[in-house]
């Protein structure tokens, strides 16, 4: 299967409607999750104007508004991506039903803690809040395992396209990362005031953090949040999870006809690879600047030199890949 020959199951081009009906009779439980999550947007919007309560810093509303767009494009992608599995169906349903759960449970989950009026991540302060935290990790696990079910499937399904192939795979393997840098946040990353109340014998009511270095709720970017005093693994996390759309996305531009009519085959699988490999490797750098408490708008010369090196390696590779390519063309000629 292609990429265009998607069109026929699930694409935009298909019509709001017809792309609807064919997602519902696909995987019932996915696309409830990503129309609720669209449904939930305008609402939220609608929140954070009329009722603009703060939680750690920023207006409650948020984090719920975030995860909402967030549920809905991901729940998107897996429905689009699913498409692509052969001869699996139990494993197709059982990925889209446990896929379309979680999104619906965490963001339920949020929601109800903002209505509360208090944290939802990393929040033990009463024995409800660490429930609901843990129920959270817990809806979250099993959707990186079936994100992971999902790419070992198509990993050894062969797929007649491979530049369409490397695209899908490395999306998926990306998209694992990122899910790992928010594994991050909760494995050993104490806010400092955790730290503190933990060396005093004073209860810890916060178990990980977005931030390293400083606790969350601190001065940052507009609407993300993302810390301008000290490291945040969101950045690494969003970048990693977006490989999901931007590979394919990648993989989709070379197989048009312009790109045919430039490239061979074997080029742009190779481009394919190489922006898989350097999206990786900025997915990994930004993780790295934030485990450095080092904030994304404040890099210093280390981390300017190993994003210069990445993009001169990426830049050598694409050189390479084209002039092999001229090479060909001249010896056939």
């Amino acid at each position: 299967m292609t990429i265009d020959s998607l069109a026929q199951t699930i694409s935009p081009v298909a019509g709001v409607g017809t792309m609807t009906a064919r997602s519902w009779r696909f995987s019932r439980t996915l696309t409830l999750a990503v129309l609720l999550h669209l449904a939930l947007i305008p609402v939220l919007l609608v929140a954070m104007l009329v009722e603009p309560r703060v939680i750690g810093g920023a207006n409650g509303w948020i984090k719920p508004l975030k995860f909402a767009i967030s549920g809905a494009v991901y729940g998107a992608t897996l429905l689009w991506l699913l498409t692509f599995v052969q001869g699996r169906p139990r494993l197709v349903s059982a990925i889209a039903g446990i896929t379309g759960v979680a999104l619906i449970v965490e963001t339920a989950l949020i929601s109800m803690q903002v209505l509360r009026n208090t944290a939802s991540h990393f929040n033990v302060a009463t024995v409800f809040d660490g429930a609901v935290f843990g129920i959270m990790g817990t809806f979250i696990m099993l959707l990186a395992l079936a994100n992971f079910a999902l790419a070992v499937a198509l990993g050894v399904q062969r797929l007649p396209d491979p530049v369409a192939a490397a695209g899908i795979r490395w999306g998926l393997a990306i998209s694992l990362a990122g899910m790992m840098a928010g594994v991050l946040m909760t494995s050993g990353n104490l806010p400092p005031s955790s730290l503190a109340a933990a060396q005093a014998g004073e209860p810890v009511t916060i178990v990980g953090a977005h931030s390293v270095g400083v606790d969350d709720g601190g001065p940052g970017l507009p609407f993300l949040g993302w810390s301008t005093v000290g490291g945040d693994l969101r950045v690494g996390h969003f970048v990693g999870l977006h490989g999901l759309q931007a590979l394919p996305f990648l993989a989709f531009m070379l197989t048009r006809s312009w790109a045919e009519q430039r490239f061979n085959q074997r080029q742009r699988v190779s481009l394919t690879w190489i922006g898989g490999a350097g999206y990786l490797g900025l997915t990994l750098l930004l993780t790295w600047q934030a485990l450095r408490a080092q904030p994304l708008i404040a890099p210093d010369v280390v981390t300017l030199t190993a994003a210069a090196l990445l993009a001169a390696t990426i830049v050598a590779a694409v050189l390479m890949v084209l002039g092999a390519g001229r090479q060909r063309t001249v010896h056939t000629d």
